[in-house]
């Protein structure tokens, strides 16, 4: 028994390289044709680069892998089990602590966050300068964190009330658009990049697992069409929050 579970998960490792080979395909022949035929020069350290790619192939085959397995069962089993426990204060709180923890961890928001300080705060003392930089870049991070986790509270109620997406994705739209030329210009761009930075390795996975296990767990919702749309809600949000720290941030 033991010896044919190790066989089935093999398996399933390997087709889980071969599907990130696959994805990475692409990726490899652009680099290839624009560094052989466009600059006409050789692929400089072509041994790192290929055992660089090894290690990006195996931790992507074992991250996708970890999430069929681990990451969204954990999460529709939690939010069935809310949604059966019935408690909607509750469910509320784990949404909105979920949104935050996953988004204030988020590797991508943290190298945002570190780069968009030290082009933001440069002038003074060095102490000075890195201690605002510190505050800027947590700052930053925090603003994200709460919007991605009220979008997340939003969505929930969405999903428990049947609101019409559209009508939230349009308002909010509305709002960054009359907001972006009041924002200074320096935190614009930076605010735009965090609706995409949010929606990335951890964040993602975990909130379509909620989205579409309450949507399943709840009589009258349907999955494909309820379960969806917190990660557009997740997207939007810190945009509209961003504008406002940079308008507020001294």
């Amino acid at each position: 028994m033991e010896s044919s579970r190790l066989k089935k998960l093999a398996s399933a490792m390997g087709l889980a390289v071969g599907a990130s080979l696959r994805d990475l395909l692409p990726i490899i022949l652009v680099v290839l044709f624009f560094q052989i035929l466009v600059f006409r020069q050789p692929v400089p350290q072509i041994g790192k680069l290929c055992l660089g790619l090894g290690f990006v192939v195996a931790g992507l085959s074992f991250f996708v892998k970890g999430l069929e397995m681990g990451l969204f069962p954990l999460g529709e089993a939690m939010a069935y089990d809310f949604a059966k426990k019935g408690s909607v204060p509750w469910l509320i709180a784990f949404a909105f602590a979920l949104g935050f923890g996953t988004t204030f961890a988020e590797p991508a928001l943290i190298a945002i966050a570190d780069k968009a300080s030290t082009l933001r705060v440069f002038d003074g003392a060095e102490e000075q300068v890195k201690a605002l930089q510190r505050s800027f870049s947590i700052g930053l991070r925090t603003t994200v964190a709460l919007s991605v986790g009220l979008s997340l509270v939003v969505g929930v109620l969405r999903i428990i009330r049947g609101w019409p997406l559209h009508y939230l994705i349009i308002v909010g739209y509305v709002l960054i658009m009359i907001l972006t030329p009041f924002a200074p210009k320096g935190i614009v761009a930076i605010a735009y990049d965090s609706g995409g930075v949010t929606t990335s390795t951890i964040t993602v996975p975990l909130t379509t697992a909620l989205g579409v296990g309450l949507a399943s767990s709840i009589k009258g919702r349907n999955p494909l069409l309820d379960g969806f749309g917190l990660i557009a809600l997740a997207s939007l949000t810190p945009i509209l929050f961003v504008l406002f720290f940079g308008m507020l941030w001294p």
